[in-house]
């Protein structure tokens, strides 16, 4: 019956530290998760301050040199739809 008691209470000792760990330490993680959000906010639309209609281009991928002729790439066979 003792160690029932014992870990009874050593149970509720735990959970009821655990539960002030996280009273104390959820609020600040989430402030500075908003935080960052917040500052990733500011900082793309700092970046997008152009004037209205002006366009950028980020990223223009390589052209193949290798795209062959019309007649290397096979037959072209007309279709006709069948009713």
């Amino acid at each position: 019956m003792g160690y029932i008691l014992n870990f009874l209470l050593i149970a509720i000792i735990v959970l009821w530290v655990i539960r002030l760990l996280v009273r104390m330490i959820f609020p600040a993680v989430i402030r500075n998760a908003f935080g960052n959000m917040q500052n990733q906010a500011q900082q793309q639309q700092q970046r997008s301050n152009r004037p209205e209609g002006t366009i950028s281009i980020d990223y223009m991928p390589q052209k193949d040199k290798k795209k062959g002729n019309a007649d290397k790439l096979g037959d072209f066979v007309d279709y006709e739809e069948v009713k």
